[in-house]
Formats: structure tokens, sequence, C-alpha cells
């Protein structure tokens, strides 16, 4: 690892770190990374694309899902140029600008998958509490109101945020620890006070993931209450059914997050380096590797429209 020892206020590059100790088998370390992102990106692209030319799909449920997609797509590009630049060329190099660059777009994307999700819960909701009033409570205006707002909450809170960031002084190493800008990683190597970005990150955390994880459980205690108000059994199995993808969608989100920081906070001065690579990689990725595959085997409109087109472009060949 370089060593730094000069102070500068404002770095000129910051040094990505790939997986400490495996340096020299990077590319192939990279080859299942490299399928993740394959089918992150190729399966969100499918579902987007589905959804844009089946009229069939054209409803509020699935408008939804493909704002997840379209969040999903954005956070597997926001880390895979610096990825492939550290695994396949060495390449670890990355100017402060471009540094904060980065932390917005990782940081905007999770905080709208965060939002999404809670969207998601409250056209379950709807869905099954008041079905009568679905397709006048969620309409195509409304739908479009919302996904502005999710993108507006997701961004503009960031901008103080990194902001503040601008202003710290940075001297001493400037190695970075992951394969990607992170804002505590980036924080951590300031010379100067960080206490005002510290309470300005954990409130913006407060506020986005941890209200709304709190809001989506509170949703499902309302429609389980409203299922188990059903006289048929069969309905109440339906019911819960809607709901599947979408518990297993906010499990994939909330539980690896809630893992990492745990794992940081207990073992996180013990482990050995190149388990937080992995698990930081690992963490950005499970959810856009795993949504649409959810999606396309637990929603039978998504398989058979998905299916379709492979058949479709299979035909034309």
């Amino acid at each position: 690892m370089p060593s730094f020892n000069q102070s500068i206020f404002h770095p000129t590059v910051f040094f990505l770190t790939g997986i400490p100790g495996f340096e020299t088998y990077h590319a192939w370390v990279f080859i299942p990374f490299c399928c993740l992102y394959v089918i992150a990106i190729s399966g969100n692209g499918m579902i987007l694309f589905v959804i844009i030319t089946e009229s069939s799909l054209h409803e509020p449920m699935y408008y939804f899902l493909s704002m997840l997609s379209f969040t999903d797509l954005g956070l597997c590009l926001s880390t895979l140029v610096t990825m492939v630049g550290i695994f396949w060329f060495n390449t670890r190099e990355i100017s402060f600008d471009a540094c904060i660059g980065q932390m917005f777009f990782i940081h905007g994307f999770t905080f709208m998958e965060s939002s999404v999700l809670l969207a998601m819960a409250f056209d379950r909701y709807i869905a099954i509490c008041n079905p009568l009033r679905y397709a006048t409570i969620l309409t195509n205006s409304r739908i479009i109101k919302v996904g502005f707002v999710i993108v507006i909450r997701g961004t503009t809170a960031l901008i103080p945020l990194l902001l503040l960031l601008k202003r710290l002084s940075f001297c001493g190493s400037h190695v970075l620890h992951h394969s990607y800008c992170f804002h505590p990683d980036v924080m951590k190597l300031s010379c100067t006070d960080t206490k005002i970005n510290s309470a300005f990150g954990l409130a913006i955390v407060i506020s986005t993931a941890a209200l709304d994880s709190v809001l989506i459980l509170l949703s499902y205690v309302l429609i389980i209450h409203s299922v188990l108000g059903i006289a048929s059994s069969e309905e109440q199995k339906k019911a819960f059914g809607t709901c599947v993808s979408h518990i297993s969608a906010v499990a994939i989100f909330y539980i690896p997050m809630i893992s990492f920081l745990s794992f940081v906070h207990r073992f996180g001065k013990w482990a050995p380096p190149y388990v937080h690579t992995l698990i930081a990689n690992a963490y950005l990725l499970i959810p856009p590797v795993m949504n649409p595959i959810i999606y396309s085997v637990k929603t039978k409109q998504i398989r058979r429209a998905v299916l379709k087109v492979l058949h479709t472009t299979e035909t034309k060949k």
C-alpha cells in the first residue's frame, strides 16, 4: 500500500483497494463478480424492457417494479467502472471529484431503492386493504409524482452531505478500503473534525432507510390484520401470495445492509481486510442480482412476458 505523508487540503486522487492479499489473482477473483454484474444488468434491463413494451403490464404494481429495476441498474453501473478498473486493469486512482460523484450515485440509488420498496409496500396495502379504490388512488399521474418524490428525496439530502465532505482537509494516507468511494470510508481519511459530517450522515440514514423500514413493517402489520379478517383461507393465501415477491425484495435489501453494519461494528477490527472488501462488494450486488430473479420466478405476468420476449428472439434467429 502506498503511503502519503504530505498534508493537502484537496487531494488530487484517492487510491481504491481491491482484495488485500489477492492482488496477483485479481483478474480471476473478479470473474464471479463479473458474472453477477452480467446477471444484474441483463436481468433488470429485461424487466424494464418487458414492462415498457408489454401493454398488459402497464399497471401500478409493475410501474413500481420498473422503478426498482432502474435503481438496481443505477447501483450496478455506479460501481462497475471502478471494479473493472481495479481488478482487470490495476487502475486504482480516482480523482477527488470523481470520488464525490461516485458517492453521490451509490448512496443516491441506495436511498431511492429504499423509497421504492416503501412505495411498493403502499401499493400492496391499497391492493389488499382497499381494492375497490386501487385504480382511483394509484393513478398514472400520482405514480409519476411518487417517482419524482423518490428521486428528489434520494438526492437532495446528499448534496449538503457531499459539500460538507469537500470542506474537509485530507492528510496522511489517501488509500480507501473499498473498491468504490464510500462516504464513511472517505471521511475517515480526513485530518479535521468530522463530527458534523457523521451526525448529518446518521440523520440522513435514519430519515431514509431506517424510517422506510419502519413504515414498511407497519404496512405489513395492517395488511396481515386485513387479510386475517378474510373468511376464506384460499383468499387469504392468494392475498399473501401477491406480497411474497415484495417481502423477498425487502429482505434482500435490508438484511445484507444490517448484516454489513453489524459485522463492521462487532468484528471489523479483528476480521482480515479481504473480508471487509468481499462483504462490501456483495452488499451492493445482492439486491440488483436477486430482485429480477425473484420477480421473474414469483410473478406469473413478468415470467410470461420474459418468456415471450425470449421466444420471439429465438424465433427471429
